[in-house]
């Protein structure tokens, strides 16, 4: 069985852009938490698990759009859950 690693990667954004780029995180299904920032401090944490994106998601859209329309430029870090397989 492969074991699981956590990779960060953090994105510069606009705010018209950040909820596009949300959706699309989302729904490549390997992201384990997104955390919105603005000038370097946290403004928004969405810990995203499998069942909490399909029951949930209509709420987190409904945040971040409004926070979006409310900012220029800001951030986002995504925390991705990473399958290594083992050598033999």
């Amino acid at each position: 069985m492969g074991e699981k690693r956590i990779k960060k990667e953090e994105f510069s954004l606009s705010g018209a852009e950040l909820l596009g780029k949300v959706k699309e995180l989302i729904h490549e299904g390997n992201v384990r938490r997104i955390v919105i920032k603005q000038d370097g401090r946290t403004v928004m944490e969405l810990p995203l698990t499998v069942a909490a994106v399909g029951v949930a998601f209509a709420p987190v859209q409904a945040a971040v759009g409004a926070f979006a329309a409310l900012v220029s430029n800001c951030s986002i870090v995504v925390e991705r859950i990473i399958e290594e397989e083992e050598e033999e």
